[in-house]
């Protein structure tokens, strides 16, 4: 299969307190279309990962969000407006892969707190793609990505157009997650998560790299 349909499954869910409103929050999740197990597949991934954000959002954020909503009615001060949101962006929809990375975001009167999660499926089988299967065999990947983001980094600064922590090459290593990437049409994309790079302001740090003979791969290795 070289490409997927591909819809929206959105949602959106209230909590209060005495009637009032103190946290929203909203789903748009892929939900791909056709028929067979693999296809059901996908769609039970999604179905959970919207199921269990929404009682994260319950279970966590609304108690946070309740206990704001009581401490600003006993300083008499403004209320509080408490989101999360989970949201999706493909990035890749052919040759044989979907790849594509989901962002929660959540803010209760604070700067929002933002944390990416990339997906690369085989649409063959319709199992995960991994880090390792866009590089060739014994190819020392992990190397090969942070040397990238690193010379990104030491661009950016040099123009000044981005801020980094003053220890981020070692943050760059202690960082790195292998499951932490997606693919684009500018090529294979690393990120980085809130706060481990750089200050809040920067967001998530990403650093893409094209595709190439040697790795990575657009069309990731199987088997």
């Amino acid at each position: 299969m070289e490409s997927l349909e591909i819809a929206q499954r959105t949602a959106q869910r209230e909590w209060t307190v005495d009637g009032i409103p103190v946290l929203t929050a909203e789903l748009n999740l892929p939900q791909p279309v056709g028929e067979g197990r693999g296809f059901r597949r996908l769609c039970r991934y999604y179905e959970q990962f919207g199921r269990s954000y929404l009682r994260y959002c319950e279970r966590f954020l609304f108690p946070q969000a309740a206990e704001a909503y009581r401490d600003a009615l006993s300083a008499s001060a403004p209320l509080p407006a408490c989101t999360a949101s989970l949201t999706h962006r493909i990035t890749w929809n052919g040759d044989g892969v979907l790849s594509l990375f989901t962002d929660s975001c959540e803010s209760c009167g604070t700067r929002p707190l933002r944390v990416r999660r990339g997906d690369t499926w085989d649409l063959n089988t319709f199992l995960p793609v991994s880090l390792a299967d866009c590089f060739p065999p014994r190819c020392n990947y992990r190397k090969r990505v942070q040397d990238h983001a690193a010379g990104c980094i030491e661009t950016q600064l040099a123009a000044q157009t981005s801020v980094y922590r003053e220890d981020w090459r070692r943050a760059l290593r202690r960082g790195f997650n292998r499951e932490n990437f997606y693919l684009s049409s500018e090529g294979l994309c690393i990120f980085y998560q809130m706060f481990v790079l750089a200050p809040p302001m920067e967001g998530i740090p990403v650093f893409c790299l094209p595709y190439g003979e040697d790795g990575p791969f657009s069309h990731p290795r199987r088997g």
